[in-house]
């Protein structure tokens, strides 16, 4: 007997997590589903997923492990759909950049002895300047060598968040245990910001004075700081991730704006001294955090060792979600 595990979304985020299980058949039975059946059909050919279903609701009835690869304008009508279908025990995941909203959702919608872990995906520093998006990009090592961020709502049963652990292993990333508010706040500043920020660049320069000749000489620059426009193929789930997060994306845009003062205050008052303070202090900065990444190198935090996960400290996890509901 298997575990069996939907993987909703076959983009790269889902078809990634399918492609690093492939190697513990003997553990998982991968089913997929996407809205778009060709994705669906892709995912199955590319070794994403053993089966295709295309019905939502039968594709995760009888699963013991859920997985919502989803934008967040996707989420909550998700959970809608599929609650009704979702068996006792089951473990429902979701890898949405907003946190604290999906955990109130889930509390809202899902019926007793379903429950709710959500991970955060870190992508693996060989892809991160990577220029293809959806199942194009995936890959089964996409996780290997980072963190994965696990948030479990307070009463969570510890074996529910044992099992989120021992898939996180399994993908070859390490867990780090957030509560909701401290990711989301990460991700305002590292995932939402840049991507903001990259729309600001291209609306004060795309078809304004000058452009008609600017976009000819246009280089490396410009293409690395608009290049995370790329990630809002579908805008409407930037626009929910930032709104539904609003506290935390306002504060960081606010910084930002503050940082852009203070450059062109330095620029107006003709302050070189201090303008190539603050370029040469980014500039360090940067080349600190990207050996730091590359490397997975964090000289502050004890190096710990990753457990090893087996396909029996799944099949104990589920099990004991069930003795300790029916004690």
């Amino acid at each position: 007997m298997r575990v069996r595990i939907t993987i909703v979304g076959l983009g790269q985020i889902g078809a990634s997590f399918g492609l690093a299980l492939a190697e513990q058949k003997d553990t998982f039975q991968r089913v997929g589903h996407d809205r778009d059946p060709d994705i669906g059909r892709k995912a199955q050919k590319l070794g994403a997923v053993d089966q295709v279903s295309i019905n939502l609701p039968a594709s995760v009835r009888d699963s013991d492990i859920v997985l919502l690869a989803l934008p967040i304008d996707q989420i909550r009508e998700t959970i809608e759909i599929i609650a009704p279908d979702l068996k006792e025990d089951v473990v429902l995941l979701d890898t949405s950049p907003v946190k604290e909203v999906v955990t109130a959702w889930a509390k809202e919608l899902l019926p007793g002895d379903r429950y709710y872990v959500g991970l955060t995906p870190v992508v693996n520093p060989s892809y991160l300047h990577l220029a293809e998006s959806g199942i194009a990009a995936a890959h089964a090592d996409l996780f290997r060598g980072g963190v994965m961020g696990i948030v479990a709502p307070s009463h969570t049963p510890s074996d529910a968040i044992k099992l989120a652990a021992d898939l996180t292993n399994m993908v070859g990333s390490s867990p780090l245990f957030v509560d909701p508010a401290e990711i989301d706040s990460l991700m305002a500043v590292t995932h939402i910001l840049p991507q903001l920020i990259s729309a600001a660049l291209l609306n004060a320069t795309v078809d304004q004075p000058g452009w008609l000749e600017a976009r000819k000489i246009a280089g490396r620059a410009y293409a690395t700081v608009t290049a995370p426009s790329v990630q809002f193929r579908e805008p409407q789930a930037l626009v929910s991730s930032a709104i539904l997060g609003r506290e935390n994306v306002l504060r960081v845009i606010d910084r930002a704006i503050a940082s852009l003062q203070s450059l062109r205050s330095d620029i107006d008052q003709e302050d070189g001294q201090a303008l190539l303070g603050r370029l040469a202090s980014a500039r360090d900065s940067r080349e600190v955090w990207w050996g730091q990444r590359q490397a997975a190198r964090w000289e502050e935090e004890p190096k710990v060792q990753p457990e090893i996960s087996t396909g029996s400290d799944i099949f104990g996890r589920l099990l004991g979600i069930r003795r300790k509901k029916r004690g």
